[in-house]
């Protein structure tokens, strides 16, 4: 260090103040009142559609008006007849409820039921559950 020159310090006084207002508090009534009565500039715009639900309930568009013209009936695959039947028929035969079958197969009893009434919409790994439990072949050809 000898021979560089006298040490001085350069120091520059660092001042510390609050953040600007972010955009919420501008818009804050307190905040524009205070700008008004200061005489300060103040902009308002109105913005389009305000206050209004006219974007969701405009001209239907095109892929409204094609679900409209759809006539094709969409509906899921339900439990067929025979498999209803012959899953009540194999639960019976080994005298079961249907609450200690769904308990057998790690199932909720509502979906022994749903399967049973016919509403359930087919799923394969639970008619396989239900065969190996029942010791019946639920799907395929009949024998």
């Amino acid at each position: 260090m000898a021979g560089i020159g006298p040490l001085t310090q350069d120091w520059e006084p660092v001042v510390i103040r609050k953040k600007a207002p972010n955009a919420a508090a501008k818009k804050d009534e307190k905040a524009v009142n205070a700008a008004r009565r200061s005489g300060a500039d103040i902009e308002t715009v109105r913005k389009a559609n305000a206050g209004t639900n006219k974007a969701a309930s405009s001209s239907t568009s095109l892929n409204t008006r094609k679900l409209d013209e759809e006539t094709e009936n969409l509906a899921h695959e339900r439990v067929p007849f025979d498999l209803k039947k012959n899953i009540m028929q194999a639960r019976m035969d080994k005298k079961l409820t249907q609450a200690q079958l769904a308990q057998l197969i790690n199932e909720k009893p509502q979906v022994i039921q749903e399967y049973e009434s016919g509403k359930a919409i087919p799923n394969q790994q639970i008619i396989s559950k239900l065969e190996r439990v029942l010791g019946v072949k639920l799907r395929g050809k009949k024998g």
